[in-house]
């Protein structure tokens, strides 16, 4: 059962994906009012409300292609981007990858869309580049964990797109923070797959594998497997560094990163877990000055 924030009707919700019986509202499940997945995770664990779902709701599901899935949520306390954490995209960009500490950034908000919305290219760069991610959710305050632990503080995992203006980055590597800040350059959904479902599913977290898809045609791909940072080791790390919060997003690294251009589609592919696609368009022209 996956969690996401879809449009029903008139209003964005959340609601639960069940892959045989299709989407019910989490509102229609239990007492509250749930507008995103936000409210739904930081309320409760991975487990509660799939399990009171199906007790209660059965005949309250809507077929999935009834619906409009958007950005989980929009507001996250925090967005943590890491970098070069497989061997092979750090050779893409002429760089060694880190050994002792993961490199990591931090997102703005303002940066986050959802499944289908438009990513305007900034007139700013010429080369920009997706590139498809797994994304680790935060479920409850995380500090200081083990990385034995690290795991239990993760609600689910959820594909993602995370965009660079890659030319303005090689002018100077202290120009990370702009180069992944424009509008639109984290998009994420379209639902979370809560971590137990992950590891029932394949055992491992680390064999997941995640595909950066430019008009259907897979670019890179790779396996958790093969990061340099696991997963349990970001969430530590970053839980020493500042505390995390229910909603908080680890963007933990991509397998290779594809430039893209206006009619492009972008697609974050984890087999098993999401497909994410958005559309690439042309952004605003260059502002004419005086």
């Amino acid at each position: 059962m996956q969690l996401a924030t879809a449009v029903i009707g008139d209003r964005e919700t959340a609601v639960l994906i069940d892959a045989e019986r299709g989407v019910v509202a989490v509102d229609e499940v239990v007492n509250g009012h749930f507008p995103t997945a936000l409210e739904v995770l930081s309320r409760f664990t991975a487990g509660e409300p799939q399990e009171r779902l199906v007790v209660t709701a059965g005949h309250r599901f809507r077929p999935v292609d009834d619906v409009q899935f958007t950005a989980p949520y929009r507001r996250p306390r925090k967005v943590w981007g890491i970098g070069l954490n497989y061997v092979e995209h750090a050779a893409d960009l002429a760089e060694s990858s880190p050994t002792e500490e993961p490199a990591s950034f931090i997102k703005g908000d303002h940066t986050i869309v959802g499944p289908g919305e438009a990513i305007p290219l900034p007139w700013q760069s010429e080369r920009v580049t997706a590139e498809a991610e797994l994304g680790l959710v935060i479920g409850r305050y995380c500090r200081d964990v083990s990385i034995e632990e690290a795991l239990d503080h993760v609600w689910g995992v959820v594909p993602v797109l995370d965009q660079t203006a890659e030319d303005i980055l090689a002018r100077n590597p202290r120009f990370l923070t702009r180069a992944k800040n424009f509008p639109a350059f984290f998009s994420f959904g379209p639902h979370i797959t809560p971590m137990r479902d992950v590891l029932a599913a394949f055992g491992d977290i680390a064999s997941v594998a995640v595909a950066t898809v430019r008009n259907g045609v897979v670019h890179r791909a790779n396996t958790v497997a093969n990061m340099m940072f696991s997963p349990r080791h970001l969430v530590s790390f970053h839980s020493r560094v500042m505390p995390l919060f229910p909603g908080d997003v680890i963007s933990t690294g991509t397998p290779g990163a594809v430039q893209i251009h206006p009619g492009d589609v972008a697609e974050c592919r984890i087999n098993g877990i999401g497909t994410l696609r958005n559309p690439v368009v042309a952004g605003a022209a260059r502002p004419r000055i005086g």
